[in-house]
């Protein structure tokens, strides 16, 4: 890294309320690599602020997914090189992980200072959202928690069982969705599937529907479009919807992140 490059880094509040020690010790490491100006934004849209009056500074996230994927959002127009330091518990970082970000913060910062810029593609939806690593459709609701069964409870429910067996396992659930991968039909809403999975990857989107008991259909396109009963889909691991129609197109080289010279095993 050259010692005149200038650095914006960013700093999540999730961040400073989950980790504070990790966030001092990521902004020692880049302050004393590199000209940094620290900013420390209190709502997404002091965020969106920031990255908007970074001028010539290159912006670094420090920060999880969800503020990763904001700035990606915010800056992919324009392929405004991007950074992250990885703050937050593991399952808040699934997607940094996935592109192979560092694990910690000192490694993560020198990477910041060190590392090598690479092009990755993305989708971007009809609405303006981005997809970094994969798209579930639909996403199907969490479980609702209920209460801790009782003994009295688990006594009634083996009785029952004595009494009269119970039914056989359900079949998979279906949906009933219309999938359009570059024009072409690979699903409608005649004939139910079980769920689309979708990944950017090698300059078009591998798309894969399950049908159920019928082998998976694979396409590798540039757009898809997805239509139906309101549903929702999980993007990065974020659920979004409902909908009832949405476009996802493929950006081939679509944003820059700073990644290590040599690869970072994947743990």
């Amino acid at each position: 890294m050259s010692d005149h490059d200038q650095l914006l880094v960013i700093v999540d509040p999730v961040a400073r309320r989950s980790d504070g020690e990790s966030v001092r010790i990521a902004k020692d490491v880049l302050s004393a690599g590199a000209e940094a100006k620290i900013c420390l934004p209190d709502s997404p849209e002091e965020f969106s602020r920031v990255l908007s009056r970074r001028g010539s500074r290159r912006p670094v996230v420090v920060g999880d997914d969800r503020a990763l994927l904001r700035a990606v959002a915010l800056l992919h127009r324009d392929r405004t090189p991007l950074a992250l330091v990885p703050i937050g518990p593991p399952d808040a970082l699934e997607v940094a992980y996935g592109l192979g970000v560092p694990h910690g913060a000192v490694a993560a910062a020198r990477t910041v200072l060190d590392g090598t810029a690479r092009s990755l593609d993305l989708l971007v939806d009809d609405s303006g959202g981005v997809v970094l690593g994969e798209l579930r459709l639909p996403a199907a609701p969490a479980p609702a928690a209920g209460p801790a069964p009782s003994v009295w409870g688990t006594c009634r429910s083996l009785v029952r069982t004595l009494v009269r067996p119970a039914p056989g396992e359900p079949g998979a659930r279906t949906h009933r969705l219309r999938v359009e991968a570059d024009g072409v039909l690979l699903a409608d809403v005649d004939a139910p599937v079980a769920g689309v999975t979708v990944r950017p990857a090698g300059g078009g989107a591998e798309v894969t529907v399950h049908p159920g008991a019928a082998p998976p259909r694979l396409a590798v396109a540039g757009t898809l479009a997805v239509s139906g009963p309101d549903f929702r889909y999980r993007a990065d691991g974020r659920v979004a919807g409902p909908v009832r129609h949405r476009v996802w197109t493929v950006r081939a080289d679509g944003w820059t992140l700073t990644l290590p010279k040599q690869p970072v095993p994947l743990a």
